[in-house]
């Protein structure tokens, strides 16, 4: 469990500014995408980048030389992939709703609580009254810090048990032989991505009607070749050089 909490802190180092430009990137590139269309985006880009992850995984555990070892250790990379895929997700879609995600506290509340699904915003409802359309504005701007860090102990335990409880089968099936855990891992890691995505919608309601701020990027658009936010998102936090925090 401890290593699960790891992980999550780790994920939530992802500098801001390679969300910001990626984001600025696909606005470029898709000059006349409205909020809501740039999110969807994001989303596919974000299940495509999770499920291929999986089935990498469940594919290397299907040939008997690789064996159940390496197996594992892959799938606890696959892990540590998700969530730092599902930590750039819910920044870049910050983004778009022209939020600052600066403070590490409240990056780690958005993270643990999309990565709960439903069941997230209706824990903060009934821990602090707030409403399901609009907590993740009030969570991103207006509750105290030191508040936050209250409820990021709730979240953890809770979260723990639920990312528990619906990834260890999906683990399990990664490893099955002749291609059948090549086919769970992706399914599996779709499933873990739509319940994330369900929770950050929960988080910002419908997508705001113009762009909360303008582009702070002039390069140019998104080569063909450039590597995806969602896909490279680990070695982004691994290069990252913002401090880890001490967990809330």
């Amino acid at each position: 469990m401890a290593r699960l909490h790891d992980l999550i802190d780790t994920a939530t180092t992802i500098p801001s500014s390679q969300v910001r430009r990626y984001v600025d990137d696909l606005r470029a590139t898709h000059r006349d995408a409205t909020p809501t269309e740039l999110i969807e985006l994001l989303k596919r880009r974000y299940l495509l980048a999770v499920s291929a992850s999986g089935g990498a995984v469940g594919a290397v555990a299907a040939f008997p030389v690789v064996g159940t070892g390496v197996a594992l250790t892959l799938t606890a990379g696959q892990v540590a992939a998700f969530m730092a895929a599902s930590a750039a997700l819910c920044l870049a879609v910050a983004e778009v709703h022209g939020i600052a995600t600066d403070d590490v506290s409240r990056r780690r509340a958005l993270l643990l609580t999309t990565l709960l699904g439903e069941n997230g915003p209706e824990l903060l409802e009934h821990q602090l009254g707030l409403s399901t359309a609009t907590w993740a504005q009030v969570l991103l701007t207006r509750l105290p810090v030191a508040t936050v860090k209250t409820v990021n102990k709730t979240l953890r335990g809770r979260m723990a048990k639920a990312v528990v409880t619906k990834s260890s089968s999906v683990m399990l099936g990664r490893l099955l032989p002749f291609g059948i855990g090549a086919a769970i891992g992706y399914l599996g890691g779709r499933v873990m991505g739509k319940s994330l995505i369900e929770g950050l919608d929960a988080a910002f309601g419908p997508a705001p009607v113009e762009f909360g701020r303008g582009l702070e990027h002039g390069g140019p658009a998104l080569a063909s070749g450039q590597p995806d936010l969602f896909s490279d998102a680990s070695r982004l936090v691994e290069q990252s050089d913002q401090p880890r925090p001490a967990g809330d």
